[in-house]
């Protein structure tokens, strides 16, 4: 058996370790083999034309071939010619002796190579809008299960007012369902380039039907409609327009805020022993600290989502450099960025399915965060109490104001819990004992986060059933995450 040498040749980290799903989208033999079913769309429709003079026997012997590549006679042939279209042109041809005349008729490259990016990019963004459905799923279903669980809210990672542990998923799950509805925008209505020729005009088209526009505006829809799709752009230049590139992976980019957020918002909160990604039963944490559980599946989601943000600015810089009609200084880039994109995308979502499939929740650890700054937050109340049973509120105020002050002192200076409740309980002033005060903080708790409940369930009924019901048919997706 001969030396494996893969392993000392540069290969692309996300095509190694990720997107098993997504990779083979962006594969050669994908690829490749869209480009012979745009050659097998165009000379199928010539012929029902009448047009390039194309036989239906000959559109048969290249439908013969449609995955059946050659790819040993194209490399070949690229190695003299140095165009890997015109190579791969010859090599069908050399299957297809028939109809090895006929092929490409009136094409320039990208009438084959655009249309087949296309193709391609929509078949990935199947992928990602089943997963995309599931991600909300899952955060719609965890919101609902823990929509009356109080927990400490913040803003700037202060204490702040309560929430509830499903509102605060809720919140991240509204995130995903607004990638979802832009993602469904471009999704909907999936266009191809069609038949454009060298510069966009359609010349060498409407040459070959001897300027018959009538006849070249439905070869380009016969064109599209073999290929499964029924819009194209009605304007381009020798290439679609690279802007679609970069509006294609915004929606990407997009998922990836709403991952990072989430990714985020989780890593702080399994610091303060609230919720905690699942941690493997064989997993190590640290090659030094034993006892480690990093969220390395946040992590990870958050350092490829930051690599969507890269990738979109530079399918943006691309589009905009664009030379009048086009220039090729885009086709390098995006083939790297494209497929980069989706199978990063394809993996946060995996990341996030699978911390959201089996996540922890510490309820004990939520009450004690809570009731360590709770009882701060109900002192007005409290005080008010008070002044109805004849106290003077000016003089509760000051008291409420030393309290805290000393309360607030301890915890920080001795490490001490919030003994604010129990200051509160030995001055007659506010009548209750300690008892009746915990009894009153666990019932303001309820109060204090409003509707938070009732909100999770308008966001499950309104936002994520519509979703639900509309991709029913993708929510048995599983993560995948093997490393």
């Amino acid at each position: 058996m001969g030396e494996d040498k893969s392993r000392e040749v540069y290969s692309s980290m996300l095509g190694r370790r990720y997107g098993k799903q997504m990779g083979p989208i962006f594969s050669d033999h994908f690829k490749y083999r869209s480009w012979r079913e745009c050659w097998v769309a165009l000379a199928e429709a010539q012929c029902e034309l009448g047009l390039a003079g194309v036989k239906p026997a000959q559109v048969a012997q290249l439908k013969k071939y449609v995955d059946n590549i050659n790819y040993d006679v194209a490399d070949e042939r690229e190695r003299k010619t140095r165009h890997d279209v015109m190579s791969h042109v010859y090599a069908f041809g050399q299957q297809c002796p028939d109809a090895a005349g006929i092929l490409h008729a009136g094409a320039t490259s990208c009438c084959i190579t655009d249309n087949a990016e296309l193709m391609q990019m929509y078949s990935a963004l199947g992928i990602i809008r089943g997963k995309l459905a599931k991600t909300i799923k899952l955060f719609g279903d965890f919101a609902l299960q823990y929509k009356d669980m109080a927990c400490l809210g913040f803003t700037h990672f202060q204490p702040a007012q309560p929430v509830s542990v499903g509102k605060r998923a809720a919140l991240w799950g509204q995130n995903f369902v607004l990638d979802y509805h832009q993602l469904t925008v471009l999704d909907n209505e999936r266009r191809l380039r069609g038949l454009k020729g060298a510069t966009g005009t359609q010349a060498s088209y409407l040459e070959l039907t001897g300027g018959d526009e009538a006849k070249v505006v439905e070869l380009n829809r016969r064109f599209i409609q073999k290929l499964g799709f029924n819009l194209d752009f009605a304007i381009t230049g020798q290439t679609y327009p690279r802007k679609y590139d970069s509006m294609m992976l915004r929606v990407l980019s997009g998922i990836g805020e709403s991952a990072h957020k989430f990714g985020t918002d989780a890593r702080l909160l399994q610091n303060m022993k609230e919720f905690e990604e699942p941690f493997e039963k064989e997993q190590v944490g640290s090659s030094a600290m034993a006892y480690k559980r990093n969220p390395m599946k946040l992590e990870r989601m958050c350092g490829l989502s930051r690599g969507l943000f890269a990738r979109t600015l530079e399918a943006e810089m691309t589009a905009s450099v664009q030379w009048l009609e086009r220039t090729l200084d885009d086709s390098a880039p995006r083939r790297d960025y494209i497929a980069q994109a989706f199978i990063a995308a394809d993996e946060v979502l995996n990341l996030a399915m699978a911390v959201m499939e089996r996540s922890a929740v510490y309820p004990k650890m939520i009450e004690r965060n809570l009731a360590r700054e709770l009882p701060f937050m109900i002192t007005e109340n409290l005080m008010m109490d008070a002044v109805s049973r004849g106290g003077n509120r000016q003089e509760l105020h000051e008291k409420i104001r030393q309290y805290s002050q000393e309360a607030g002192r301890r915890i920080k200076e001795e490490g001490k819990d919030n003994e604010l409740l129990r200051m509160l309980s030995e001055d007659p002033a506010f009548g209750m004992s300690f008892e009746q005060l915990q009894e009153r903080m666990t019932a303001e708790a309820r109060k204090l986060v409003g509707r938070a409940p009732s909100q999770v369930v308008e966001f499950y009924e309104q936002e994520v059933m519509p979703i639900i019901e509309a991709e029913k048919d993708s929510l048995g997706i599983k993560s995948d995450v093997r490393v």
